[in-house]
């Protein structure tokens, strides 16, 4: 018998990947996946019409989504929702909050730029320009490019010494407690994403593990692209000793970024569905506990 196979770290054009929701699970059916989860990063908007899609082409899609989150030192750690509703009020405002800032912080460093530039006497950027040039994907190096362009500076490094690091506006993150609390309210589990991507000291991930656990994490990401398959067994084994559940994603976004595969990263991964399993178990245990 075939060995049914999964694909639970899928990224669309909801986020930054490179296909529309129901292209995603059309790429993952013909892949032969029995099972995928959108995980775009802060965003859900893409899960209802992944789920049709689903229904038919005989994907089964659980509803996910990838939360950046920080913890003390560490920025933008990754954290996996799935299972929960989609449709929560909490959850749909909070990301809604999230994507708003998101969208308005690179105009925020260029009002801010242009405060400076004026403060010496010199034109400000318009923003509509600079994000135009952009082509959609609007970052610090192209308002650097802007201002090289105006001839206010010699090139990158300069545009960003005298102007964008004085001007920048902080990355909006979710506390990693917050973020959690966010997915269980809304029904959902909590996993680690691509824990070597966070660290590849194996101590200092060890104690982070503990303390996410003990924080409520309720799974590692043991599948994933950035590990070999000595490195997935050895999450796996981390995993099961802590009482936390085990799944997998290759984190697709498209063929243009990694060179990874749907259902297969690059090349060594084979999700098993008992990841899904391991999911609705918890899930089950905690609608039998509340029940």
């Amino acid at each position: 018998m075939t060995q049914k196979l999964v694909d639970l770290h899928l990224h669309s054009t909801c986020s930054d990947g490179l296909y529309e929701p129901r292209e995603v699970v059309r790429r993952a059916a013909r892949a032969g996946l029995a099972a995928i989860a959108l995980a775009d990063h802060d965003n859900i908007d893409g899960i209802d019409a992944a789920i049709e899609a689903g229904g038919e082409l005989s994907v089964e899609v659980l509803s996910g989504v990838e939360l950046s989150v920080v913890w003390e030192g560490y920025s933008d750690i990754h954290l996996l929702g799935y299972g929960f509703d989609h449709h929560c009020p909490e959850l749909v405002e909070a990301l809604a909050s999230f994507r708003d800032f998101r969208a308005r912080r690179n105009e925020m460093i260029v009002e801010r730029v242009n405060d400076k530039l004026v403060s010496e006497g010199r034109a400000p950027l318009d923003f509509a320009t600079v994000a135009a040039k952009a082509g959609g994907t609007l970052g610090r190096p192209h308002i650097a490019m802007a201002l090289q362009e105006k001839g206010y500076v010699r090139g990158t490094e300069d545009a960003f010494q005298r102007y964008l690091i004085p001007c920048n506006v902080d990355k909006r993150y979710f506390p990693i407690s917050d973020a959690m609390a966010l997915i269980r309210k809304a029904g959902g589990v909590t996993v680690l994403a691509h824990p070597p991507f966070i660290t590849t000291d194996r101590e200092v991930f060890l104690r982070l593990l503990e303390t996410f656990a003990a924080l409520g994490l309720d799974g590692i990401e043991a599948y994933n692209s950035g590990s070999n398959l000595d490195e997935i067994d050895w999450y796996i084994t981390q995993a099961r000793r802590r009482g936390l559940i085990v799944t997998g994603g290759s984190d697709f976004h498209g063929p243009d970024k990694g060179n990874i595969g749907i259902g297969i990263g690059r090349g060594q991964l084979k999700i098993p569905y008992s990841c899904v399993e391991e999911i609705r178990q918890v899930l089950q245990r905690r609608s039998d506990a509340e029940g």
